[in-house]
């Protein structure tokens, strides 16, 4: 703050001396504690600022604590006056660049936004089409399968339940006595058998997949008809395959063999594909044969099948 006498003493100073210059001390108070300060000699006291204008500049490092004469100012302005505006004008375009910049920051900012946004509309649109994708191929078989088995009745469920676990081992459908389903009847999904249905209520059933560990079911060769026992074995599933046994033949049985449900299983209808034989041996009685199918179905995703209409005990047949 200026004292308010400050102004006026040095306009008297200014007159008694014939100065073009006047400047005075000050208080510096910090944390309340005033510390004067007295004026500094500045190098262009004493010197013609007419002759040499750029002292103003480079030696009065403050305006505050002094006063000029108006005749000084007018004719050493150039000097002085050009260099500030052009500094000013320097700072003012500095910080129009500065505004200017921000603008773009804020811009850019509102488009990343922007594009964020659709970014992650595009990875919803995205992932409904891939899962969209999914089931087209899902019911793509499905429909081949009705056609393989275009001589029964079949109505399509959807699976609304499962065991806990890694597998559908047992699961629950949205079909039962309502819409015809009985226990028994063959389930398929995929590109082959499922399993079969064990319970039933008024709008669901259970059913017992072939991974099941109390699960067999009747297979043979598609080719030589050779027949054979495929064990459910859960423990087996982490190698995506099912154990057979008693397989009583002499022919060669190669990898890749078709298994399919066998005209003398009591449960199961002939000729759904179960799975494919991946490794056979000869067991010690050199009678019989055991090995590995795998499985035609993904028990790991299961999530529409279609139940066969028709039991085996009922007439069902090739």
């Amino acid at each position: 703050f200026a004292e308010r006498e400050m102004f006026e003493k040095m306009y008297h100073k200014a007159k008694e001396t014939n100065s073009d210059i006047v400047s005075c001390g000050y208080y510096r108070i910090v944390d309340g504690i005033g510390d004067k300060r007295g004026c500094y000699p500045y190098p262009c006291f004493g010197h013609n600022v007419y002759d040499e204008p750029s002292l103003l500049v480079n030696n009065l490092p403050y305006i505050w604590n002094k006063i000029f004469r108006r005749e000084l100012v007018q004719q050493v302005g150039g000097v002085v006056i050009v260099p500030l505006q052009n500094g000013i004008n320097h700072v003012g375009t500095w910080l129009t660049d500065q505004a200017s910049g921000f603008q773009n920051v804020r811009d850019l900012s509102r488009e990343n936004k922007e594009l964020k946004t659709r970014v992650a509309e595009l990875e919803s649109e995205n992932t409904t089409l891939a899962r969209e994708q999914d089931e087209l191929v899902r019911l793509r078989e499905l429909y081949q399968l009705d056609g393989d088995f275009s001589q029964y009745e079949k109505i399509g469920a959807n699976v609304i339940a499962k065991e806990s676990g890694n597998w559908f081992h047992q699961f629950t459908i949205n079909r039962g006595s309502n819409d015809g389903i009985t226990v028994d009847m063959n389930v398929v999904s995929g590109s082959g058998l499922v399993g079969i249905v064990t319970q039933v209520g008024s709008n669901w059933s259970i059913v017992r997949s072939i991974i099941d560990d109390d699960s067999n079911v009747s297979g043979m060769t598609a080719t030589t008809l050779d027949t054979c026992i495929v064990y459910g074995d859960m423990g087996m599933m982490e190698d995506d395959r099912l154990p057979f046994g008693q397989m009583n033949t002499e022919n060669d049985i190669i990898a890749g063999e078709k298994i399919v449900t066998s005209n003398i299983s009591d449960k199961y209808l002939e000729g759904i594909l179960i799975g494919y034989i991946v490794d056979v041996e000869e067991d010690s009685n050199r009678l019989t044969k055991t090995g590995y199918i795998v499985p035609a179905v993904d028990f790991a995703h299961l999530q529409e099948v279609l139940v066969i209409k028709q039991t085996k005990d009922t007439g069902g047949g090739k």
